[in-house]
């Protein structure tokens, strides 16, 4: 499964910081997820789905 968490972060003007803080996640875990190095629990994916403020199934559709 692809994320396309860098695509959705950068849209909305927010750095790797400032998302791991929202997602209440590490920012070595955001950095992973974007490098295609780690993939993501359901909680995370629902935590950075929150902070981002969509749904989780957004995250993992295929980039247009």
């Amino acid at each position: 499964m692809q994320i396309r968490l860098k695509q959705l972060r950068e849209s909305r003007f927010l750095t790797q910081r400032e998302l791991a803080a929202k997602a209440q996640v590490g920012i070595s875990t955001i950095v992973r997820i974007e490098k295609g190095q780690q993939v993501p629990t359901f909680k995370t994916i629902k935590r950075l789905a929150s902070a981002l403020a969509i749904d989780p199934s957004e995250l993992a559709q295929p980039d247009d």
